[in-house]
């Protein structure tokens, strides 16, 4: 069963909206510096899982990529 990244990203390569898709991965990549910068807490788990959502996110975005040159 597809995790909700998995859904929303799939929802937004079908609309073809690449700024949904890079907002997204700004939001992400931003919450990811933010946590590292955090100091007395283990953010371990969370950082993984953010690493894992831009990896579905970046997915979308070259399936949108290769949409766009054939």
């Amino acid at each position: 069963m597809p995790n909700a990244i998995e859904l929303i990203v799939n929802g937004y390569v079908s609309l073809n909206d690449r700024r949904a898709l890079d907002d997204l991965r700004m939001q992400r990549r931003k919450l990811a510096v933010d946590l590292k910068a955090r100091s007395g807490f283990d953010c371990r788990a969370t950082l993984q899982q953010i690493e894992e959502d831009i990896i579905v996110i970046e997915a979308g975005l070259a399936q949108l990529d290769g949409a766009a040159t054939t």
